[in-house]
Protein backbone atom coordinates (compact mmCIF):
# COMPACT_ATOMS: atom_id res chain seq x y z
CA UNK A 1 0.00 0.00 0.00
CA UNK A 2 2.88 2.53 0.63
CA UNK A 3 4.49 1.91 -2.87
CA UNK A 4 1.00 2.60 -3.97
CA UNK A 5 0.20 5.72 -2.52
CA UNK A 6 4.16 6.91 -3.09
CA UNK A 7 3.37 6.42 -6.68
CA UNK A 8 -0.28 8.27 -6.60
CA UNK A 9 1.64 10.87 -4.64
CA UNK A 10 4.03 11.57 -6.72
CA UNK A 11 1.66 11.12 -10.16
CA UNK A 12 -0.49 13.86 -8.42
CA UNK A 13 2.47 16.48 -7.63
CA UNK A 14 3.89 15.84 -11.21
CA UNK A 15 0.76 16.81 -13.36
CA UNK A 16 0.75 20.20 -10.90
CA UNK A 17 4.06 21.21 -12.32
CA UNK A 18 4.59 24.02 -14.67
CA UNK A 19 5.32 22.21 -18.07
CA UNK A 20 7.87 24.20 -19.97
CA UNK A 21 6.98 24.45 -23.91
CA UNK A 22 9.83 24.26 -26.04
CA UNK A 23 10.97 28.19 -27.06
CA UNK A 24 9.73 29.27 -30.23
CA UNK A 25 11.72 28.36 -33.72
CA UNK A 26 13.00 31.43 -35.26
CA UNK A 27 11.38 33.32 -37.96
CA UNK A 28 13.98 33.72 -40.66
CA UNK A 29 12.83 36.47 -42.56
CA UNK A 30 14.04 37.50 -46.54
CA UNK A 31 14.41 34.24 -48.06
CA UNK A 32 10.92 33.33 -49.36
CA UNK A 33 11.40 37.27 -50.82
CA UNK A 34 14.84 35.98 -52.82
CA UNK A 35 12.99 32.85 -53.78
CA UNK A 36 10.24 34.64 -54.78
CA UNK A 37 12.59 37.04 -56.68
CA UNK A 38 14.18 34.07 -58.88
CA UNK A 39 11.62 32.76 -59.65
CA UNK A 40 10.30 35.48 -61.15
CA UNK A 41 13.13 35.86 -62.90
CA UNK A 42 12.89 32.12 -64.86
CA UNK A 43 11.61 32.50 -68.35
CA UNK A 44 10.27 29.37 -69.44
CA UNK A 45 11.60 27.04 -67.19
CA UNK A 46 15.09 28.76 -68.21
CA UNK A 47 17.74 29.48 -65.02
CA UNK A 48 18.03 33.28 -64.50
CA UNK A 49 20.89 35.43 -65.93
CA UNK A 50 23.15 37.18 -63.66
CA UNK A 51 22.57 40.17 -66.10
CA UNK A 52 19.28 40.02 -65.19
CA UNK A 53 19.58 40.44 -61.46
CA UNK A 54 18.38 44.07 -60.39
CA UNK A 55 19.12 45.25 -56.41
CA UNK A 56 16.01 46.78 -56.72
CA UNK A 57 14.61 43.67 -56.53
CA UNK A 58 16.07 42.73 -53.72
CA UNK A 59 15.32 45.85 -51.90
CA UNK A 60 15.27 45.47 -47.95
CA UNK A 61 17.00 41.99 -47.77
CA UNK A 62 20.40 43.17 -49.99
CA UNK A 63 22.27 42.40 -46.49
CA UNK A 64 21.14 39.09 -46.56
CA UNK A 65 22.26 38.56 -50.43
CA UNK A 66 25.94 37.13 -51.67
CA UNK A 67 26.92 35.76 -55.17
CA UNK A 68 29.42 32.51 -55.83
CA UNK A 69 31.22 31.36 -58.56
CA UNK A 70 32.11 27.73 -58.37
CA UNK A 71 36.03 27.39 -58.36
CA UNK A 72 36.33 23.47 -57.53
CA UNK A 73 34.04 20.46 -56.51
CA UNK A 74 31.50 21.78 -54.23
CA UNK A 75 33.25 25.08 -53.43
CA UNK A 76 31.95 28.57 -54.24
CA UNK A 77 34.08 31.62 -53.86
CA UNK A 78 31.95 34.61 -52.90
CA UNK A 79 31.90 37.29 -55.44
CA UNK A 80 29.71 40.21 -53.93
CA UNK A 81 28.14 39.67 -50.22
CA UNK A 82 25.91 41.69 -48.31
CA UNK A 83 26.86 42.77 -44.58
CA UNK A 84 24.76 40.02 -42.94
CA UNK A 85 27.57 37.60 -43.67
CA UNK A 86 30.15 39.64 -42.46
CA UNK A 87 28.56 40.76 -39.27
CA UNK A 88 27.98 37.16 -38.34
CA UNK A 89 31.82 36.66 -39.16
CA UNK A 90 33.23 39.35 -37.66
CA UNK A 91 35.08 40.04 -41.14
CA UNK A 92 34.66 40.98 -44.74
CA UNK A 93 34.19 37.84 -46.52
CA UNK A 94 34.57 38.77 -49.92
CA UNK A 95 36.84 36.87 -52.59
CA UNK A 96 36.74 34.17 -50.17
CA UNK A 97 35.62 30.41 -50.02
CA UNK A 98 31.66 30.53 -48.46
CA UNK A 99 33.47 27.22 -47.05
CA UNK A 100 35.79 28.85 -44.80
CA UNK A 101 32.44 30.43 -42.82
CA UNK A 102 31.75 26.76 -41.57
CA UNK A 103 33.27 24.23 -39.05
CA UNK A 104 35.24 21.78 -40.61
CA UNK A 105 32.96 19.25 -39.98
CA UNK A 106 30.34 20.94 -41.94
CA UNK A 107 32.40 21.55 -44.96
CA UNK A 108 31.56 18.25 -47.00
CA UNK A 109 27.94 18.57 -46.26
CA UNK A 110 27.82 22.28 -47.68
CA UNK A 111 29.74 20.82 -50.63
CA UNK A 112 27.29 18.23 -51.27
CA UNK A 113 24.40 20.91 -51.56
CA UNK A 114 26.62 23.01 -53.84
CA UNK A 115 27.54 20.15 -56.38
CA UNK A 116 23.20 19.46 -55.96
CA UNK A 117 23.02 23.29 -56.95
CA UNK A 118 25.10 22.65 -59.82
CA UNK A 119 24.52 19.47 -61.34
CA UNK A 120 20.51 18.44 -60.93
CA UNK A 121 20.26 21.64 -60.83
CA UNK A 122 18.39 22.03 -57.04
CA UNK A 123 17.60 24.59 -54.78
CA UNK A 124 19.29 24.08 -51.87
CA UNK A 125 18.40 25.06 -48.17
CA UNK A 126 20.16 24.41 -45.07
CA UNK A 127 19.46 24.98 -41.26
CA UNK A 128 22.31 26.06 -39.34
CA UNK A 129 23.85 26.09 -36.15
CA UNK A 130 26.59 28.36 -34.30
CA UNK A 131 29.50 26.22 -33.22
CA UNK A 132 29.08 28.45 -29.96
CA UNK A 133 25.61 27.13 -29.45
CA UNK A 134 22.87 24.73 -30.00
CA UNK A 135 19.86 26.46 -31.09
CA UNK A 136 19.08 27.15 -34.66
CA UNK A 137 21.31 30.63 -35.48
CA UNK A 138 20.76 30.76 -39.32
CA UNK A 139 19.11 29.74 -42.29
CA UNK A 140 20.87 29.52 -45.94
CA UNK A 141 19.56 29.38 -49.49
CA UNK A 142 21.11 28.81 -52.94
CA UNK A 143 19.73 29.24 -55.80
CA UNK A 144 21.73 28.32 -59.58
CA UNK A 145 22.27 30.96 -62.10
CA UNK A 146 22.53 30.39 -65.79
CA UNK A 147 26.51 29.93 -66.70
CA UNK A 148 28.40 32.68 -67.86
CA UNK A 149 31.25 32.28 -70.02
CA UNK A 150 32.02 28.85 -68.81
CA UNK A 151 31.76 29.92 -64.92
CA UNK A 152 29.02 28.26 -62.73
CA UNK A 153 27.34 30.70 -60.12
CA UNK A 154 24.45 30.99 -57.61
CA UNK A 155 22.36 33.52 -56.17
CA UNK A 156 22.63 33.07 -52.70
CA UNK A 157 20.79 34.89 -49.21
CA UNK A 158 21.23 33.89 -45.23
CA UNK A 159 19.18 35.02 -43.14
CA UNK A 160 20.23 35.38 -39.33
CA UNK A 161 18.02 34.93 -36.23
CA UNK A 162 18.16 37.62 -33.48
CA UNK A 163 20.64 36.95 -30.72
CA UNK A 164 22.62 33.80 -32.56
CA UNK A 165 26.07 33.73 -31.16
CA UNK A 166 28.88 34.70 -33.91
CA UNK A 167 31.06 32.18 -34.87
CA UNK A 168 31.27 29.80 -37.64
CA UNK A 169 28.62 27.72 -39.39
CA UNK A 170 27.25 24.29 -37.91
CA UNK A 171 24.78 22.46 -40.58
CA UNK A 172 22.30 20.96 -38.60
CA UNK A 173 19.95 19.75 -41.38
CA UNK A 174 19.91 20.37 -45.12
CA UNK A 175 16.90 20.09 -47.88
CA UNK A 176 17.40 19.68 -52.38
CA UNK A 177 14.50 20.41 -53.99
CA UNK A 178 15.77 19.06 -57.93
CA UNK A 179 14.11 21.91 -60.39
CA UNK A 180 11.40 19.78 -62.80
CA UNK A 181 13.19 17.54 -65.90
CA UNK A 182 13.78 19.69 -68.68
CA UNK A 183 14.73 22.54 -66.64
CA UNK A 184 16.80 24.79 -69.14
CA UNK A 185 19.91 25.87 -68.21
CA UNK A 186 21.22 28.46 -71.26
CA UNK A 187 24.73 29.68 -71.23
CA UNK A 188 24.95 33.81 -71.06
CA UNK A 189 27.10 34.90 -74.51
CA UNK A 190 31.11 35.82 -73.99
CA UNK A 191 31.71 39.01 -73.11
CA UNK A 192 32.93 41.48 -75.53
CA UNK A 193 37.00 41.15 -76.16
CA UNK A 194 38.62 44.43 -76.04
CA UNK A 195 39.75 45.61 -79.66
CA UNK A 196 43.44 46.01 -80.02
CA UNK A 197 43.78 48.82 -82.56
CA UNK A 198 46.86 48.87 -84.91
CA UNK A 199 47.31 52.13 -86.36
CA UNK A 200 44.32 52.59 -88.67
CA UNK A 201 43.82 48.99 -88.35
CA UNK A 202 41.66 47.02 -85.96
CA UNK A 203 41.58 43.57 -84.35
CA UNK A 204 38.41 42.44 -83.35
CA UNK A 205 38.63 38.75 -81.78
CA UNK A 206 35.19 36.96 -82.37
CA UNK A 207 34.37 33.29 -81.23
CA UNK A 208 32.08 32.49 -83.96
Amino acid sequence: MRVEETKMTLSFFDRLRPRREPPPLPVFEGLAQVRGYWEGLREAGALPQRAALDPRGLSGVLDRVFLAERVGRGLVQLCVAGSGLADFAGMDVRGLPLSCLFTPESRPLLAQSVEAVFDRPAVAEIDLGSERGEALAARLLLLPLAELSGKKLLLGAVSVAPGAARGKFRVRARREEALPPGTEAPVEPPEPQPIRRFGHLALVHSTE
